[in-house]
């Protein structure tokens, strides 16, 4: 993520510079903006993610976002609205016109760098449609990613949607340890409020109907959970 270029557009300058030194530490380029209309005479196209204030000037947060989204060149730069609006139908608002995140003010540094950092990574990667293209096979555990089938040793295995989703999930990414905020971003993407507890309850019914192979599921205490080939499943 080193070489990603974000913009930041708040009206207010001192905001600006701590967002974009603190973010600069990280290993990001940043440049500001105080003003929506500033921020349209750039050439958008260059930046990774916008971090958008929703209280400015004459053309707002949102105005601006749906200028962004209408137009082709710019409509998939993902958007991270930051404001002090932060009811519910604001929060709404912000989603329904495309932001990948909304964060209300104040907040937190640490906060918004790790929910900048997850945004990039969920909108870096290959869209589900094309990642979820081919079948996935460890050993004689098969999953049918096109016909949405799974199945152990030639026997069909019943899953829920969210548990085949997570499993292709885990098994698109062996060996790496997933968090909870890079699973809920993927499987639950299009649900604003999802409590970590539901993923474990997922992973937990996911690991006893896989059979010999929930042991695979690996859990990394403080980190997220994990598909290890070296945890040996006994026939």
């Amino acid at each position: 993520m080193n070489d990603y270029r974000i913009l930041i557009v708040d009206d207010e300058e001192d905001l600006c510079e701590i967002l974009k030194y603190n973010l600069e530490i990280e290993g990001f380029f940043v440049d500001t903006a105080n003003s929506a209309e500033e921020a349209l005479k750039l050439d958008l196209t260059t930046y990774k993610l916008i971090l958008l204030d929703v209280m400015m000037g004459e053309i707002s947060g949102f105005s601006m976002a749906r200028m962004l989204k209408k137009e082709k060149k710019t409509a998939e730069i993902p958007i991270v609205f930051i404001t002090a609006k932060d009811t519910e139908n604001d929060t709404i608002t912000g989603f329904n016109l495309g932001a990948d995140d909304y964060i209300s003010k104040p907040f937190s540094l640490r906060e918004v760098i790790a929910r900048i950092k997850a945004v990039l990574r969920r909108t870096s990667t290959p869209k589900k449609a094309d990642v979820v293209s081919t079948e996935l096979v460890y050993k004689t555990l098969v999953i049918d990613t096109e016909k949405k089938r799974v199945s152990i040793d030639g026997k069909a295995i019943a899953l829920t949607k969210k548990e085949f989703e997570i499993l292709v999930l885990l098994l698109q990414n062996k060996e790496r340890v997933l968090s909870r905020e890079e699973i809920l971003s993927s499987v639950w993407s299009d649900e604003v409020y999802v409590l970590d507890r539901t993923i474990d309850v997922n992973i937990t019914r996911l690991r006893k109907k896989i059979d010999k192979y929930g042991k695979c599921i690996v859990t990394r205490l403080g980190y997220g959970y994990c598909f290890e080939t070296n945890q040996t499943a006994h026939s």
